[in-house]
């Protein structure tokens, strides 16, 4: 469970990334050269969901915890946006909503 949830994490990080830096070149400016980086990250991320050994519907629906947790997270160190206790408690049912779908694998 925890390889996976770590697998998440890195994916999440990923699409983030792939997504903050073209906004960053829109919203504010910057070089055309991060749309490489940022297209490697999005290659990356799509790779990464790949090495699930679950159903891709199913991967998908755990990875949106995780994703939620990991933009929250994002918000907070990137951003610098102080999280209210709203968000910590919606990224702590997203993330127990993903456990509880990775515990299933396999059962099914």
């Amino acid at each position: 469970m925890l390889k996976i949830t770590l697998l998440f994490f890195v994916t999440a990080l990923c699409e983030i990334i792939g997504c903050f830096l073209p906004w960053l070149w829109l919203k504010r400016g910057a070089t055309d050269w991060l749309l490489v980086p940022a297209g490697v990250s999005l290659a990356l991320f799509v790779w990464l969901l790949t090495l699930h050994p679950a159903a891709s519907g199913r991967v998908y629906a755990a990875y949106g915890g995780v994703y939620v947790c990991t933009a929250l997270l994002w918000l907070r160190f990137v951003d610098g946006i102080k999280l209210s206790v709203y968000d910590w408690s919606g990224a702590a049912i997203a993330l127990c909503g993903m456990l509880i779908i990775v515990a299933g694998w396999g059962r099914v």
